[in-house]
Protein backbone atom coordinates (compact mmCIF):
# COMPACT_ATOMS: atom_id res chain seq x y z
CA UNK A 1 0.00 0.00 0.00
CA UNK A 2 2.90 2.29 1.16
CA UNK A 3 5.14 1.37 -2.28
CA UNK A 4 1.80 2.03 -4.48
CA UNK A 5 0.91 5.41 -3.06
CA UNK A 6 5.10 6.41 -3.15
CA UNK A 7 5.36 5.25 -7.09
CA UNK A 8 2.03 7.23 -7.95
CA UNK A 9 3.05 10.37 -5.77
CA UNK A 10 6.41 9.60 -7.68
CA UNK A 11 3.87 9.86 -11.43
CA UNK A 12 2.68 12.81 -10.48
CA UNK A 13 5.25 14.48 -9.80
CA UNK A 14 7.05 13.64 -13.09
CA UNK A 15 3.75 14.81 -15.02
CA UNK A 16 3.99 17.86 -12.99
CA UNK A 17 7.33 18.83 -13.91
CA UNK A 18 7.44 17.37 -17.66
CA UNK A 19 4.83 19.42 -18.04
CA UNK A 20 5.53 22.41 -16.95
CA UNK A 21 9.00 22.52 -18.37
CA UNK A 22 6.79 21.62 -21.43
CA UNK A 23 4.50 24.53 -20.52
CA UNK A 24 7.73 26.91 -20.28
CA UNK A 25 10.10 25.55 -23.65
CA UNK A 26 6.90 24.23 -26.00
CA UNK A 27 6.82 26.73 -29.12
CA UNK A 28 5.31 26.48 -32.36
CA UNK A 29 1.51 25.82 -31.89
CA UNK A 30 -0.78 22.54 -31.26
CA UNK A 31 1.03 20.42 -33.94
CA UNK A 32 4.73 21.45 -32.92
CA UNK A 33 3.96 20.53 -29.17
CA UNK A 34 1.78 17.07 -30.28
CA UNK A 35 5.25 16.45 -31.99
CA UNK A 36 7.34 16.74 -29.02
CA UNK A 37 5.45 14.82 -26.69
CA UNK A 38 5.55 12.45 -29.72
CA UNK A 39 9.34 12.66 -29.67
CA UNK A 40 9.92 12.83 -26.31
CA UNK A 41 7.10 10.69 -24.25
CA UNK A 42 7.35 7.78 -26.78
CA UNK A 43 10.89 7.60 -28.31
CA UNK A 44 13.09 8.97 -25.40
CA UNK A 45 10.94 7.96 -22.21
CA UNK A 46 8.84 5.66 -23.20
CA UNK A 47 5.86 6.49 -21.32
CA UNK A 48 3.46 5.25 -23.97
CA UNK A 49 3.30 2.99 -27.02
CA UNK A 50 3.21 4.61 -30.39
CA UNK A 51 -0.18 2.98 -30.37
CA UNK A 52 -1.54 5.36 -27.49
CA UNK A 53 0.09 8.44 -28.98
CA UNK A 54 -2.10 7.86 -31.82
CA UNK A 55 -5.27 6.91 -30.29
CA UNK A 56 -4.72 10.66 -28.18
CA UNK A 57 -4.10 12.72 -30.82
CA UNK A 58 -7.26 11.22 -33.35
CA UNK A 59 -9.51 10.83 -30.21
CA UNK A 60 -8.49 14.69 -29.40
CA UNK A 61 -8.95 15.69 -32.77
CA UNK A 62 -12.28 14.64 -33.12
CA UNK A 63 -13.39 16.64 -29.91
CA UNK A 64 -14.08 20.30 -29.68
CA UNK A 65 -10.66 22.61 -28.07
CA UNK A 66 -7.92 22.85 -28.14
CA UNK A 67 -5.75 19.88 -29.27
CA UNK A 68 -1.99 20.31 -27.91
CA UNK A 69 -3.72 20.69 -24.35
CA UNK A 70 -6.21 17.75 -24.86
CA UNK A 71 -3.26 15.29 -25.85
CA UNK A 72 -1.83 16.49 -22.65
CA UNK A 73 -4.39 15.59 -20.14
CA UNK A 74 -5.06 12.73 -22.25
CA UNK A 75 -1.31 11.45 -21.99
CA UNK A 76 -1.55 12.25 -18.14
CA UNK A 77 -4.43 10.33 -17.51
CA UNK A 78 -2.91 7.50 -18.99
CA UNK A 79 0.03 8.11 -16.80
CA UNK A 80 -1.42 9.23 -13.55
CA UNK A 81 -4.86 8.56 -13.87
CA UNK A 82 -7.92 11.08 -13.03
CA UNK A 83 -5.66 13.31 -10.41
CA UNK A 84 -2.70 13.06 -12.83
CA UNK A 85 -4.95 14.46 -15.83
CA UNK A 86 -5.84 17.48 -13.38
CA UNK A 87 -2.09 17.64 -11.98
CA UNK A 88 -0.32 17.31 -15.63
CA UNK A 89 -2.84 19.70 -17.72
CA UNK A 90 -2.97 22.35 -15.22
CA UNK A 91 0.61 21.94 -15.34
CA UNK A 92 1.22 22.56 -18.98
CA UNK A 93 -1.32 25.79 -18.69
CA UNK A 94 -0.16 27.72 -15.94
CA UNK A 95 3.66 28.83 -17.07
CA UNK A 96 1.51 30.22 -20.00
CA UNK A 97 -1.03 31.89 -18.03
CA UNK A 98 1.60 33.92 -15.76
CA UNK A 99 3.68 34.43 -19.17
CA UNK A 100 0.54 36.01 -21.30
CA UNK A 101 -1.00 37.77 -18.07
CA UNK A 102 2.55 39.73 -17.50
CA UNK A 103 2.59 40.88 -20.82
CA UNK A 104 -1.35 41.90 -20.66
CA UNK A 105 -0.29 43.52 -17.64
CA UNK A 106 2.82 45.60 -19.62
CA UNK A 107 0.28 46.11 -22.74
CA UNK A 108 -2.50 48.10 -20.17
CA UNK A 109 0.67 50.21 -18.21
CA UNK A 110 2.12 50.74 -21.40
CA UNK A 111 -0.80 51.11 -24.05
CA UNK A 112 0.60 49.06 -26.95
CA UNK A 113 3.59 46.52 -27.37
CA UNK A 114 4.97 47.49 -30.56
CA UNK A 115 8.38 45.09 -30.51
CA UNK A 116 5.49 42.15 -31.06
CA UNK A 117 4.54 42.74 -34.49
CA UNK A 118 8.29 42.78 -35.19
CA UNK A 119 8.64 39.62 -33.58
CA UNK A 120 5.50 38.48 -34.98
CA UNK A 121 7.00 39.24 -38.57
CA UNK A 122 10.01 36.77 -37.85
CA UNK A 123 8.55 34.31 -35.57
CA UNK A 124 5.40 33.34 -38.03
CA UNK A 125 7.20 31.91 -40.60
CA UNK A 126 8.93 29.81 -38.35
CA UNK A 127 5.91 28.76 -36.72
CA UNK A 128 4.76 27.12 -39.84
CA UNK A 129 8.02 25.26 -40.59
CA UNK A 130 7.20 23.84 -37.02
CA UNK A 131 3.86 22.88 -37.92
CA UNK A 132 4.72 21.50 -40.85
CA UNK A 133 7.85 19.40 -39.45
CA UNK A 134 5.73 18.48 -36.60
CA UNK A 135 3.72 16.57 -38.77
CA UNK A 136 5.68 15.09 -41.08
CA UNK A 137 6.88 13.49 -37.57
CA UNK A 138 2.53 12.72 -37.01
CA UNK A 139 2.39 11.06 -40.62
CA UNK A 140 5.08 8.68 -39.93
CA UNK A 141 3.19 7.93 -36.30
CA UNK A 142 0.30 7.26 -37.77
CA UNK A 143 -0.40 7.06 -41.61
CA UNK A 144 -0.08 3.34 -42.80
CA UNK A 145 -2.00 2.68 -46.30
CA UNK A 146 -3.60 4.30 -49.37
CA UNK A 147 -7.29 5.00 -47.55
CA UNK A 148 -5.90 7.51 -44.67
CA UNK A 149 -3.81 9.29 -47.49
CA UNK A 150 -7.00 9.83 -49.36
CA UNK A 151 -8.90 10.75 -46.10
CA UNK A 152 -6.42 13.45 -45.32
CA UNK A 153 -6.45 14.73 -49.04
CA UNK A 154 -10.28 15.25 -48.75
CA UNK A 155 -10.02 17.13 -45.53
CA UNK A 156 -7.19 19.02 -46.74
CA UNK A 157 -9.18 20.73 -49.62
CA UNK A 158 -11.73 20.83 -47.88
CA UNK A 159 -9.90 23.29 -45.13
CA UNK A 160 -8.81 25.22 -47.37
CA UNK A 161 -11.85 25.36 -49.45
CA UNK A 162 -14.19 26.42 -46.11
CA UNK A 163 -11.15 28.09 -44.35
CA UNK A 164 -11.89 26.46 -41.44
CA UNK A 165 -12.30 22.90 -39.87
CA UNK A 166 -15.42 21.12 -40.24
CA UNK A 167 -16.44 18.41 -37.09
CA UNK A 168 -18.52 16.41 -39.45
CA UNK A 169 -14.98 15.36 -41.37
CA UNK A 170 -13.78 13.82 -38.26
CA UNK A 171 -16.92 12.04 -37.58
CA UNK A 172 -17.15 11.34 -40.93
CA UNK A 173 -13.31 9.51 -41.81
CA UNK A 174 -14.30 7.97 -38.32
CA UNK A 175 -17.21 6.25 -39.69
CA UNK A 176 -15.44 5.55 -42.98
CA UNK A 177 -12.20 4.13 -40.52
CA UNK A 178 -14.84 1.81 -38.99
CA UNK A 179 -16.29 0.35 -42.42
CA UNK A 180 -12.77 -0.27 -43.88
CA UNK A 181 -11.17 -1.49 -40.67
CA UNK A 182 -13.42 -2.68 -38.43
CA UNK A 183 -15.32 -5.96 -38.47
CA UNK A 184 -17.27 -5.32 -41.44
CA UNK A 185 -14.66 -5.91 -44.47
CA UNK A 186 -11.67 -7.74 -42.54
CA UNK A 187 -10.20 -9.57 -40.13
CA UNK A 188 -9.68 -7.87 -36.70
CA UNK A 189 -5.88 -6.74 -36.25
CA UNK A 190 -4.43 -7.82 -33.29
CA UNK A 191 -4.93 -5.56 -30.20
CA UNK A 192 -1.91 -3.22 -29.59
CA UNK A 193 -2.65 -0.71 -27.01
CA UNK A 194 -1.90 -1.28 -23.08
CA UNK A 195 -3.55 0.29 -20.34
CA UNK A 196 -1.61 2.39 -18.18
CA UNK A 197 -3.28 2.47 -14.51
CA UNK A 198 -3.30 5.26 -12.01
CA UNK A 199 -3.66 19.09 -7.86
CA UNK A 200 -4.87 21.57 -7.00
CA UNK A 201 -5.19 25.04 -9.00
CA UNK A 202 -2.28 26.70 -8.79
CA UNK A 203 -2.89 30.25 -6.79
CA UNK A 204 -2.04 33.15 -7.49
CA UNK A 205 -1.52 37.08 -7.04
CA UNK A 206 -3.84 39.44 -7.87
CA UNK A 207 -2.63 42.75 -9.43
CA UNK A 208 -5.01 44.83 -11.95
CA UNK A 209 -7.84 46.46 -12.89
CA UNK A 210 -11.30 45.43 -11.25
CA UNK A 211 -14.09 44.29 -13.63
CA UNK A 212 -17.50 43.99 -12.64
CA UNK A 213 -18.62 40.76 -11.61
CA UNK A 214 -21.14 40.69 -15.00
CA UNK A 215 -18.25 41.59 -17.09
CA UNK A 216 -16.86 38.43 -15.45
CA UNK A 217 -19.37 35.67 -15.79
CA UNK A 218 -19.59 36.97 -19.76
CA UNK A 219 -16.12 36.16 -20.26
CA UNK A 220 -16.21 32.90 -18.29
CA UNK A 221 -19.32 31.83 -19.99
CA UNK A 222 -17.69 33.23 -23.84
CA UNK A 223 -14.99 30.78 -23.45
CA UNK A 224 -16.49 27.93 -21.93
CA UNK A 225 -18.30 28.21 -25.59
CA UNK A 226 -15.60 28.42 -27.21
CA UNK A 227 -13.26 25.52 -25.47
CA UNK A 228 -16.55 23.39 -25.89
CA UNK A 229 -17.79 24.61 -29.08
CA UNK A 230 -15.54 25.14 -31.27
CA UNK A 231 -14.05 22.22 -33.21
CA UNK A 232 -10.17 22.46 -34.53
CA UNK A 233 -7.00 23.70 -32.46
CA UNK A 234 -4.72 26.59 -32.60
CA UNK A 235 -5.70 29.98 -34.91
CA UNK A 236 -8.33 27.89 -36.60
CA UNK A 237 -10.13 29.16 -33.72
CA UNK A 238 -9.92 33.04 -35.04
CA UNK A 239 -12.99 33.92 -36.30
CA UNK A 240 -15.00 32.50 -33.39
CA UNK A 241 -13.13 34.62 -31.04
CA UNK A 242 -13.13 37.66 -33.49
CA UNK A 243 -16.58 37.15 -34.04
CA UNK A 244 -17.08 37.63 -30.33
CA UNK A 245 -15.17 39.80 -29.10
CA UNK A 246 -14.93 42.71 -31.75
CA UNK A 247 -18.49 42.23 -33.62
CA UNK A 248 -20.58 40.91 -30.67
CA UNK A 249 -19.23 42.49 -27.53
CA UNK A 250 -16.98 44.79 -28.85
CA UNK A 251 -14.37 44.01 -26.36
CA UNK A 252 -11.40 44.62 -28.73
CA UNK A 253 -11.13 46.71 -31.50
CA UNK A 254 -9.59 44.79 -34.50
CA UNK A 255 -5.69 45.96 -33.68
CA UNK A 256 -6.32 45.03 -30.27
CA UNK A 257 -7.64 41.54 -31.30
CA UNK A 258 -4.45 41.17 -33.87
CA UNK A 259 -1.90 41.56 -31.25
CA UNK A 260 -3.80 39.11 -28.69
CA UNK A 261 -3.35 36.44 -31.57
CA UNK A 262 0.35 37.20 -32.02
CA UNK A 263 0.71 37.34 -28.12
CA UNK A 264 -0.77 33.41 -28.42
CA UNK A 265 1.39 32.48 -31.21
CA UNK A 266 4.54 33.85 -29.99
CA UNK A 267 4.60 32.67 -26.68
CA UNK A 268 5.29 28.63 -25.43
CA UNK A 269 2.54 26.65 -24.82
CA UNK A 270 -1.00 26.44 -26.86
CA UNK A 271 -1.91 29.16 -28.76
CA UNK A 272 -5.55 29.35 -27.16
CA UNK A 273 -3.84 31.08 -24.12
CA UNK A 274 -4.51 34.26 -26.28
CA UNK A 275 -8.04 34.03 -24.07
CA UNK A 276 -5.56 34.82 -21.15
CA UNK A 277 -4.71 38.56 -22.62
CA UNK A 278 -7.96 38.95 -24.01
CA UNK A 279 -9.38 38.25 -20.34
CA UNK A 280 -6.60 40.30 -19.13
CA UNK A 281 -7.61 43.29 -21.75
CA UNK A 282 -11.04 43.28 -20.87
CA UNK A 283 -11.31 42.77 -16.73
CA UNK A 284 -7.81 42.85 -15.75
CA UNK A 285 -6.41 39.84 -13.78
CA UNK A 286 -9.54 38.21 -12.63
CA UNK A 287 -10.82 38.42 -16.42
CA UNK A 288 -7.17 36.34 -17.21
CA UNK A 289 -8.16 33.89 -15.01
CA UNK A 290 -11.72 33.27 -15.68
CA UNK A 291 -10.96 33.41 -19.11
CA UNK A 292 -8.43 30.29 -18.79
CA UNK A 293 -10.41 28.92 -17.13
CA UNK A 294 -13.23 29.17 -19.13
CA UNK A 295 -11.01 27.90 -22.54
CA UNK A 296 -9.39 25.01 -21.03
CA UNK A 297 -11.88 23.41 -18.33
CA UNK A 298 -14.23 21.81 -21.21
CA UNK A 299 -11.33 19.83 -22.57
CA UNK A 300 -10.42 18.34 -19.01
CA UNK A 301 -14.54 17.62 -18.71
CA UNK A 302 -14.26 16.20 -22.27
CA UNK A 303 -11.00 14.02 -22.22
CA UNK A 304 -11.82 12.49 -18.84
CA UNK A 305 -15.40 11.55 -20.20
CA UNK A 306 -13.53 9.84 -23.44
CA UNK A 307 -10.01 8.35 -21.95
CA UNK A 308 -12.07 5.61 -19.33
CA UNK A 309 -15.00 4.63 -22.11
CA UNK A 310 -11.83 4.56 -24.84
CA UNK A 311 -10.03 2.73 -22.25
CA UNK A 312 -12.42 0.04 -21.58
CA UNK A 313 -13.18 -0.18 -25.57
CA UNK A 314 -9.69 -0.23 -26.79
CA UNK A 315 -9.30 -3.59 -28.49
CA UNK A 316 -12.57 -3.34 -30.36
CA UNK A 317 -11.36 -3.76 -34.09
CA UNK A 318 -14.25 -0.85 -34.99
CA UNK A 319 -13.24 1.69 -32.04
CA UNK A 320 -9.28 1.21 -33.91
CA UNK A 321 -10.95 1.55 -37.72
CA UNK A 322 -12.74 4.93 -36.18
CA UNK A 323 -9.35 5.97 -34.65
CA UNK A 324 -7.41 5.45 -37.94
CA UNK A 325 -9.72 7.17 -39.61
CA UNK A 326 -9.76 9.90 -37.26
CA UNK A 327 -5.90 10.31 -37.60
CA UNK A 328 -5.91 10.61 -40.62
CA UNK A 329 -8.42 13.95 -41.00
CA UNK A 330 -6.43 15.44 -38.02
CA UNK A 331 -3.11 15.05 -40.85
CA UNK A 332 -5.31 16.78 -43.56
CA UNK A 333 -7.07 19.21 -41.52
CA UNK A 334 -3.81 20.33 -40.28
CA UNK A 335 -1.66 20.42 -43.59
CA UNK A 336 -4.95 22.54 -44.61
CA UNK A 337 -4.20 24.95 -41.80
CA UNK A 338 -0.83 25.29 -42.06
CA UNK A 339 -1.41 26.76 -45.99
CA UNK A 340 -4.04 29.14 -44.62
CA UNK A 341 -1.48 30.12 -41.66
CA UNK A 342 0.77 30.49 -44.15
CA UNK A 343 -1.00 32.92 -45.97
CA UNK A 344 -1.00 35.03 -42.64
CA UNK A 345 2.35 34.60 -42.04
CA UNK A 346 4.46 35.13 -45.53
CA UNK A 347 3.93 38.05 -47.27
CA UNK A 348 7.73 38.88 -48.52
CA UNK A 349 11.19 37.14 -49.37
CA UNK A 350 12.39 37.75 -45.83
CA UNK A 351 9.49 35.68 -44.15
CA UNK A 352 9.66 33.04 -47.37
CA UNK A 353 13.41 32.79 -46.64
CA UNK A 354 13.10 32.38 -42.83
CA UNK A 355 10.38 29.89 -42.94
CA UNK A 356 12.49 27.58 -45.91
CA UNK A 357 15.27 28.13 -43.61
CA UNK A 358 13.72 27.29 -40.50
CA UNK A 359 12.14 24.07 -42.05
CA UNK A 360 16.12 23.04 -42.73
CA UNK A 361 17.42 23.58 -39.22
CA UNK A 362 14.72 21.64 -38.12
CA UNK A 363 15.12 18.56 -41.04
CA UNK A 364 18.84 19.01 -41.26
CA UNK A 365 20.10 19.95 -37.70
CA UNK A 366 17.07 18.95 -35.52
CA UNK A 367 17.31 22.40 -33.75
CA UNK A 368 15.37 22.85 -30.77
CA UNK A 369 12.14 24.84 -30.69
CA UNK A 370 12.99 27.43 -28.33
CA UNK A 371 15.96 28.31 -30.01
CA UNK A 372 14.88 28.64 -33.60
CA UNK A 373 12.05 30.89 -32.34
CA UNK A 374 14.95 33.41 -30.20
CA UNK A 375 16.79 33.28 -33.09
CA UNK A 376 13.96 34.23 -35.60
CA UNK A 377 12.58 36.81 -32.99
CA UNK A 378 15.70 38.83 -32.73
CA UNK A 379 15.43 38.32 -37.14
CA UNK A 380 12.10 40.32 -36.59
CA UNK A 381 12.86 42.72 -34.13
CA UNK A 382 16.45 44.09 -36.69
CA UNK A 383 14.32 43.71 -39.83
CA UNK A 384 11.01 45.06 -39.15
CA UNK A 385 11.87 48.92 -38.94
CA UNK A 386 14.18 48.01 -41.57
CA UNK A 387 11.81 46.81 -44.25
CA UNK A 388 9.00 48.32 -42.63
CA UNK A 389 6.77 45.86 -44.51
CA UNK A 390 3.00 46.95 -44.26
CA UNK A 391 0.88 43.95 -45.03
CA UNK A 392 2.18 42.12 -41.00
CA UNK A 393 -0.85 41.88 -38.61
CA UNK A 394 -3.13 43.13 -41.33
CA UNK A 395 -3.46 39.98 -43.94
Amino acid sequence: MGAATKARRARLSELVRYFLRLGVLGFGGPVALVGQMERELVADRGWLAKEQMREAIAICQSLPGPLAIQVGIYISYLRGGFWGAWAGGWAFILPNFLIVAALGALYVQLGDLQPVTAIFYGVSPAVIALILHSCWRLTRLGMEDWLQWAIAAVCLVVTILLKSEVALLFIGAGIVGILWYGSLFRRPPAATLMGLAPLGVPAVVTLAPAASPSALVKLLLFFLKAGALTFGSGLVIVPFLEQGLVQQYGWLDERQFLIAVAIGMISPGPVVITATFVGYLVGGFWGSLVSTVGIFLPSFLLVLIAAPMLARHRGNVNVQGFVKGAYAAAIGTILGACVLLGQIAIGDWLTAVVGLLSLAALFRWKVNNPLLIAVTAVVGLVAFPLLHPSWVMVK
